[in-house]
């Protein structure tokens, strides 16, 4: 289920829908109120899926991913314009602050339950392409650990702080939004795989100028503030 945040209570002439990756739930939400242009209407869930609804017809106004993959091919469809990359963030292990988990080969462990994402959404994605990078024996028995493959991050940090599971790999923004509930375990360099975002006016947007507006904030004004405060990098 789409977790529907408001921004403003004006009419729909004068709202701006913002389709974004749940990653970045934090942060789009601390900025909206300071887009003069419109009123905004956020809607998080995984990049995937909100991709998904624009090819089945819903027509948001700005579409943001936690991946460039997602937008690019939305481009090539011709159902959005063409991407902006306008930030980028890190992977690594989120886990409880009393754990002893403090490698990713810890995570092939006996009895160590695993929370990912699932295989279509970027995070998901991403950690594949980490474990595709680790010998192969030890990249299936932390396969082999993965209880949970969820739609976005927020449920893997859902199963971490309700105990469900004892690691999970997510960004590392994620982990700071967390608060003290949860610590990062870094992944080596050599695994840490490109992540970055990237973001588009949807054909057909009710609001394509203002859309345009909020999608050059996210590389330079308040949202992009908002995103350097909560831990992404610059692209």
């Amino acid at each position: 289920m789409l977790l529907l945040l408001l921004a403003g209570c004006g009419g729909d002439d004068a709202r701006l829908v913002v389709s974004a990756a749940s990653s970045m739930a934090g942060a789009l939400t601390a900025c909206s109120g300071d887009f003069d242009a419109a009123d905004v209407r956020l809607s998080f869930a995984g990049s995937d899926e909100l991709a998904a609804q624009i090819r089945q017809g819903v027509k948001p106004d700005v579409y943001a991913a936690a991946n460039t993959t997602l937008p690019d091919e939305l481009n090539k469809e011709g159902l959005l314009s063409k991407p902006v990359e306008f930030a980028t963030n890190e992977l690594v292990i989120a886990v409880p602050k009393d754990s002893e988990i403090e490698s990713v080969h810890d995570l092939a462990g006996d009895g160590v339950k695993l929370a990912i994402g699932s295989e279509s959404v970027p995070i998901g994605s991403y950690t594949r392409e980490v474990l595709a990078r680790l010998p192969g024996p030890e990249s299936d028995a932390i396969l082999a650990n993965v209880r949970s493959n969820e739609p976005d991050v927020k449920g893997i940090v859902g199963k971490l702080t309700q105990g469900a599971a004892d690691a999970g790999l997510v960004y590392v923004t994620d982990v700071n939004a967390a608060g003290d509930k949860l610590r990062a375990v870094e992944l080596p360099a050599e695994l840490e795989p490109d992540v970055t975002y990237a973001a588009g006016v949807v054909k057909g947007a009710k609001q394509p100028d203002e859309a345009r507006d909020f999608v050059d904030g996210l590389s330079d004004g308040a949202c992009a503030d908002a995103l350097a405060e909560a831990g992404f990098g610059a692209p």
